[in-house]
């Protein structure tokens, strides 16, 4: 069976997630954030983003050590997706292990109409 190449190389990101990713996706998925659904690795375009809620077209970027000096194409990439219609929230990796809490805020906040409240 044919699969297209952005499915095959998702499907590995899967599941070879960056312990980061794995504690955000944690927290997204046993969590369901303010009822929204979330989508881990998910292709969109010629991209392939960290997390997405399609519900709210919002995707959440972890950067780590690897996006060091790639500035530029990560801002060329945020505005090709927010011409397909999607915000990006760009998360670094230190900020999720030192205030997972406040991440959890931050996401949140960026979702319609939740009013977050600490647990």
């Amino acid at each position: 069976m044919f699969r297209p190449k952005k499915t095959v190389r998702a499907r590995e990101l899967r599941r070879d997630m960056t312990p980061f990713e794995r504690k955000l996706w944690q927290m997204l998925r046993d969590h369901q954030m303010e009822g929204f659904h979330w989508r881990r690795q998910h292709p969109i375009g010629p991209y392939i983003a960290d997390f997405a809620c399609v519900a709210a077209k919002l995707i959440v970027e972890l950067d780590g050590n690897s996006h060091d000096g790639r500035e530029n194409e990560d801002a060329n990439r945020d505005a090709a997706l927010r011409e397909l219609g999607w915000r990006t929230l760009r998360i670094p990796n230190c900020d999720l292990m030192r205030d997972s809490e406040n991440v959890w805020a931050t996401t949140a906040s960026h979702l319609p109409n939740t009013d977050y409240q600490p647990r």
